[in-house]
């Protein structure tokens, strides 16, 4: 059976129907198990994760992964169609997950269909993960050992079919400064909250000196802040938030090192997971795309290529910025480019990777 974009529109149509928000997905998995099953496929269900290995499988070849979440976020904002109701109107699909990342997520599982029992020159697995929106732990990164050992991978985001071949990480870090309480109608203590706005005013004008062709400059921004109990005691602590993207000409360990050196408080990672990434232009999976003329980008938004510690590309169809916005959308159009898309670069990639 070859499938086509009409088995994507049907697909997605019922993935819309299913609530699958992050560490809820387990009615989605159900879905997507049954469906793989129904295709004459094994998967393996790890939580509400589902892999699959392409029945052409030689342990000398290299092993591509394709890869995209079946969660999505929770509905945001005003919506006019029910966020779970996949309504075709005007060309395009509706409902939520449908753009991120629903239609990435079916043009990968029909692409693995239509092409795991040919033989690439290469390995290929399948994996649909959960808690990618929330960057959990119960997701891609609870099933790498059962994955492993994978050489590189597609991650199915709305790129528009452009590659995604470098990828900013996230470092989120708690800070905390140290004063001494004291009454406020005399001149005791050490603010805490003045230590803290001086640190701000440090991080708004920092400027790291390494900047990415892809990705840019480090950007750094204060989110979060609190200080004090009551309106006449000078604070003697002070936390704030500081959420920093870094590019792929740093370590998280170079960033805290480098802000240690400039701010009064003391900086607590709050995870080092979500690192940076960045594909050699050398590496088969960019060749290939180049080869196709596909526009190569780095990528502002945090996916599970952070979670991947092999070469990665992100693509697939649909559109980032209508992510986690009301009325979510995919133009049917898109989910035929997508499927075909994917497969022409599958086939094409045979020549550049063996």
């Amino acid at each position: 059976m070859v499938y086509t974009a009409t088995h994507s529109v049907s697909l997605l149509s019922q993935l819309i129907e299913i609530p699958s928000y992050s560490k809820e997905e387990m009615a989605v998995a159900d879905l997507l198990e049954n469906y793989l099953i129904q295709a004459g496929t094994a998967p393996k269900r790890l939580g509400n994760n589902i892999i699959l290995s392409g029945r052409i499988w030689k342990h000398n070849r290299p092993t591509l992964l394709l890869n995209s979440h079946l969660d999505t976020v929770k509905p945001q904002g005003q919506w006019h169609h029910p966020p779970h109701s996949a309504i075709l109107e005007d060309g395009k699909l509706f409902g939520l997950g449908s753009n991120d990342a629903g239609g990435c997520l079916v043009s990968l599982i029909h692409t693995f269909l239509n092409l795991h029992e040919q033989d690439l020159g290469y390995n290929l697995m399948l994996a649909c993960t959960a808690e990618e929106e929330n960057s959990g732990k119960g997701g891609l990164e609870s099933v790498w050992t059962a994955l492993s050992p994978v050489d590189a991978a597609i991650v199915g985001e709305p790129t528009g079919m452009r590659l995604a071949v470098a990828e900013k990480g996230l470092l989120v870090v708690d800070a905390y400064t140290e004063g001494q309480s004291g009454h406020a109608a005399r001149d005791e203590g050490i603010n805490a909250l003045y230590l803290a706005v001086e640190d701000i005013m440090e991080i708004r004008n920092w400027k790291f000196s390494r900047t990415s062709p892809w990705l840019g400059p480090v950007k750094m921004t204060v989110t979060m802040i609190s200080a004090g109990a009551q309106h006449n005691v000078v604070p003697a602590g002070c936390h704030y938030v500081i959420d920093i993207r870094v590019n792929d000409r740093y370590t998280f360990e170079e960033i805290l090192a480098e802000l240690g050196a400039v701010l009064h408080a003391r900086l607590v990672p709050r995870s080092l997971r979500l690192r940076p990434s960045h594909l050699p232009e050398g590496h088969p999976l960019f060749v290939c795309g180049k080869t196709l003329g596909l526009e190569c980008y780095g990528s502002p938004t945090l996916s599970d290529q952070a979670l991947m510690p092999i070469p990665t590309v992100k693509f697939g169809p649909g559109v980032s910025a209508r992510s986690h916005t009301p009325d979510e959308f995919i133009y049917l159009q898109e989910l035929e480019q997508g499927l075909a898309g994917y497969q022409k670069f599958l086939m094409a990639l045979k020549l550049h990777w063996t």
